[in-house]
């Protein structure tokens, strides 16, 4: 069985699964929630055992995908805490570009990695615009200040999109629109994503993450 076929077996049957990754360190858990031709979507769960948001990878960079062999536990605390199988969010993921376009119109920030380049930072901030070949993200800082202008990055140079978390939800809750203080969010937050270390993201400022 091929990776995606791998990917939506576990889809279909709700698993609770892991794998691994050749830039992160750390073995990422969750649940598959959509697979498209080069890309899928998981609801994250953190080593804290609650619901960290959404990520979505390219199915090529993934490695020892198995179900987690502590399934069992990690939803009894899940049930015990509350803690829901999020539904999959209004986004596609039949590619990157419409993955990004979709994310932004349905979370106020999305969170790029460019793992190829330096796999410890990270940009976060508010989707502008979605060309061919380019993304052009409006981004708020660790210190949640909104930049003047928007910065452009190369599709090619993204690996990894992250959306609904709560340090997004944090940097949003301060820093508001970027003209000025919140007014009430149009778009969700999303649920709540433990922090795994202080100023362990970045916006238009680069900070140095623990995976």
């Amino acid at each position: 069985m091929d990776r995606a076929s791998q990917l939506k077996s576990s889809m279909r049957s709700r698993h609770f699964v892991r794998f691994s990754r050749p830039f992160e360190d750390e073995t990422i858990r969750g649940y598959v929630l959509a697979v498209g031709r080069e890309m899928f979507l998981i609801a994250v769960v953190s080593d804290q055992i609650r619901f960290n948001g959404f990520q979505a990878f390219r199915i090529r960079d993934v490695r020892k995908f198995a179900r987690d062999p502590f399934a069992a536990f990690a939803e009894s605390a899940l049930r015990a805490r509350r803690g829901h199988r999020p539904r999959r969010p209004k986004v596609s993921i039949a590619n990157l570009r419409r993955l990004l376009q979709s994310a932004g119109r349905t979370f106020t920030l999305v969170t790029i990695h460019r793992e190829r380049i330096d796999p410890s930072v990270c940009w976060i901030g508010r989707v502008v615009k979605v060309g061919k070949d380019r993304l052009s993200l409006l981004e708020i800082g660790p210190d949640a200040v909104w930049n003047a202008e928007p910065t452009e990055y190369s599709l090619r140079d993204i690996t990894k999109v992250e959306f609904g978390g709560d340090y997004e939800g944090a940097l949003y809750l301060v820093g508001g629109e970027p003209s000025g203080p919140p007014s009430g969010a149009k778009r969700p937050i999303g649920p709540a994503r433990a922090v795994q270390a202080p100023g362990s993201k970045a916006g238009s400022r680069r900070s140095r993450r623990r995976a």
